[in-house]
């Protein structure tokens, strides 16, 4: 399983990160990186700080099981439906990627406005980039059982948190005000029809 849950991981990394960068880059002109704010302990440097460390993390679990370190072996059906799990949750990633197109960006700049993507994936979800990030880190858990998969996966979904709730959802009311808290109102967070902004807040 390690083997597999680390080729997938990388080419994770190379796609959607590298490659997505790239491809942004040559239509655009623009990486589509935006730094984030990086004064200590704000929401934004604690998204980013835990981001880091969920990515170094997910790398070193199958480099740890490859080693023979700290990794439990499971059942074959198990590790096979993690491995599938991967595939999917980078397969998800990537298609939210490619349905930003132009307003696809990593950070958040203040002062610019992008379009707000609502169909495709978007309609089932605001954010599935980030949904398919924690899918590909589920399955490595379920297909490397260990204790520093478990640690990935925890720090990736509290810096999803952080990053959505304190740092995005605010740009997005304040860049797109009423059709952000409509759209917000009927989709879920990161789970269709979970996180749903309440009627209160229109």
């Amino acid at each position: 399983m390690a083997p597999a849950a680390l080729v997938l991981y990388l080419l994770g990394l190379a796609l959607a990160f590298g490659a997505r960068t790239l491809a942004a880059w040559l239509r655009t002109g623009d990486t589509g990186f935006r730094r984030p704010d990086t004064a200590p302990f704000t929401a934004p440097w604690w998204a980013g700080v835990l981001f880091a460390g969920a990515l170094v993390l997910g790398l070193a679990a199958p480099v740890a099981a490859l080693a023979g370190l700290a990794t439990a072996a499971p059942p074959p059906a198990v590790g096979a439906g993690g491995l599938t799990l991967m595939a999917l949750g980078l397969a998800l990633t990537l298609i939210a990627q490619a349905t930003m197109g132009a307003s696809w960006r990593i950070g958040v700049d203040r002062t610019e406005r992008t379009e707000l993507v609502t169909h495709g994936l978007f309609a089932l979800v605001r954010n599935p980039v980030f949904t398919g990030m924690g899918v590909l880190l589920l399955g490595q858990l379920l297909a490397l059982p260990s204790a520093l998969s478990a640690a990935a996966l925890a720090v990736y979904v509290a810096a999803a948190q952080i990053q959505v709730r304190l740092v995005e959802e605010p740009h997005l009311l304040r860049t797109h005000g009423p059709a952000y808290r409509s759209y917000a109102a009927r989709t879920g967070r990161f789970l269709p029809a979970l996180g749903r902004l309440r009627a209160a807040h229109r």
